[in-house]
């Protein structure tokens, strides 16, 4: 009967309960300190319950979408108000809920001035993902994309670490500002574009999705407005070498924002170039294959190598995303279906692996107020709950069978190594580094002599109720994943069919 409910509601409630939400929190630190923090957990908490109904519905259904939802907004221009949700979609959209919580709760203490301010661009910026990722008018979908950036950059600029350096937070929410809304209007050029050619090849104006499918483009055009995609999402995902963004907004963000920037933001990136990249302009996207290939494997070694070097535990965890995103790159360029399960399941286990260990750094940085390597040491005898958390997901992050890293990391590798042998091995070599660099910071941090022997307080409940929860689901996705593959399958294969495997690798 509740499920019935759930499913019953329009797509656009997905996206109008973090606005609304928003505006509740923000006024809401006049009634008491807490009211944003409690208001911001009961909606998400209600995204998570609206979104599950739509996974389990995705389960075993072939259809393209398993809703739709249309109304007329400019159509003299054919843009509507179009939304549509798949199986990609809803685990997207879950992710995003269920890391909005642990973003809320990891930022319980840290946030003290203008919670109200705060919570109400957390919830703007998770309404604009929900919207990315239901949009299938492509100006709506542009509109959306700006939308959950500059929350972001907000959330960087007023509630950034450096204490003590206004000028690195400001420089940094800067850097993430012109990077992303550069490469945005490189795409909104393309949509435009798309738009003209519409119109000149069917006499009207449409930025529809799959209008746009049925579109036969010149070879030479849709080369050209599949790189400004490309570049679009590259930028956001982030691949080499367009990434140098991605460590300075980390080590500068509140821990909040470094959960959703690496688990949420990162993601929108690479479903846009499966959903548009690579569907919209298959030919061109086989073509272009081994150049996308080659950066996903120069940004695995290449994040991997600068990982290791870093001195700053966030500015570590920054690049070791890095790194990862290039095998989202690797597999979605693969073009098989089990290369594009495993960046599905990719997706979601480096959501919940390094929202976790952004949440430990945090955690860290609250106890011992710094976050260079030199200055921590023996954390494991002052702080063993602490230390059993950060060998987990440190582990989990480079592949350790059991978790959903390693399902992922498996899949993409064995659906990419048919069809282009070479990157994949070079790329594989990546899981070797990644062993030393997860090492590295577990000496670093845990082991070793103390910068000084003060006492370190452990891992309260609500640190500890976090990060089991995100252990749970990364061990469970690393058990049980075929429902969630099952779940997606229907959107991942219509990509494989329209790239397909082989061609100009």
């Amino acid at each position: 009967m509740v499920t019935s409910l759930l499913l019953d509601l329009p797509l656009y409630a997905l996206i109008a309960l973090p606005v609304v939400g928003a505006l509740l929190a923000w006024p809401a630190a006049r009634w008491h300190a807490d009211a944003p923090r409690w208001v911001s957990l009961a909606t998400l908490a209600a995204l998570t319950l609206m979104t599950l109904p739509w996974l389990f519905a995705s389960a075993g259904d072939a259809s393209p979408w398993l809703a739709e939802f249309r109304a007329p907004w400019m159509p003299r221009f054919g843009i509507g108000f179009n939304l549509a949700m798949d199986g990609l979609a809803a685990l997207l959209i879950l992710l995003t809920a269920v890391l909005g919580l642990a973003a809320v709760l990891c930022s319980w203490r840290e946030i003290r001035e203008q919670t109200g301010f705060f919570h109400a661009n957390l919830l703007l910026n998770l309404a604009g993902v929900a919207g990315v990722f239901l949009a299938t008018d492509l100006m709506l979908f542009f509109i959306c994309w700006e939308a959950m950036l500059v929350p972001m950059f907000l959330l960087i600029l007023l509630w950034g670490h450096g204490a003590g350096q206004p000028r690195g937070r400001v420089y940094a929410a800067m850097k993430f500002f012109v990077f992303t809304q550069a490469s945005g209007l490189l795409m909104l050029v393309a949509i435009l574009a798309m738009g003209w050619w519409h119109a000149e090849l069917t006499g009207r104006w449409s930025f529809e999705y799959t209008d746009w499918l049925a579109l036969s483009l010149p070879h030479d055009v849709a080369q050209w407005l599949m790189l400004g995609f490309f570049v679009a999402f590259a930028v956001k995902l982030p691949a080499f070498p367009v990434h140098s963004w991605l460590p300075d907004a980390h080590s500068q963000a509140p821990t909040a924002g470094s959960v959703i920037l690496a688990g949420v933001l990162l993601k929108t990136g690479a479903f846009g170039l499966i959903r548009y990249g690579i569907n919209l302009f298959p030919e061109p996207a086989a073509a272009f294959a081994p150049v996308a290939m080659a950066l996903g494997v120069a940004g695995i070694l290449y994040g991997a190598a600068l990982a290791m070097t870093q001195t700053d535990i966030k500015r570590f965890v920054a690049y070791t995303s890095v790194s990862h995103m290039g095998f989202v790159l690797l597999g979605a360029y693969a073009g098989t279906e089990t290369a594009l399960q495993g960046v599905m399941v990719l997706l979601l286990a480096h959501g919940l692996s390094t929202g976790a260990l952004f949440i430990l750094c945090g955690a860290l940085y609250e106890r011992l107020h710094t976050r260079e390597f030199g200055r921590m040491g023996g954390i494991a005898a002052r702080a063993p709950r602490y230390a059993t958390a950060l060998v987990f997901f440190s582990v989990a992050s480079l592949g350790m069978p059991g978790t959903g890293n390693f399902i992922a990391e498996f899949l993409i590798l064995a659906g990419s190594f048919p069809v282009a042998p070479w990157p994949t091995a070079v790329g594989a070599t990546g899981l070797i580094v990644a062993a030393v660099y997860s090492l590295i910071v577990v000496q670093r941090v845990l082991h070793g002599p103390p910068a000084d022997d003060a006492p370190v307080q452990d891992l309260l409940p609500r640190e500890r109720g976090t990060l089991a929860a995100a252990l749970l689901l990364l061990v469970a996705l690393g058990l049980f994943p075929q429902p969630l593959i099952d779940a997606a399958r229907p959107a991942l294969a219509t990509t494989a069919a329209l790239l397909p495997a082989g061609d100009a690798r």
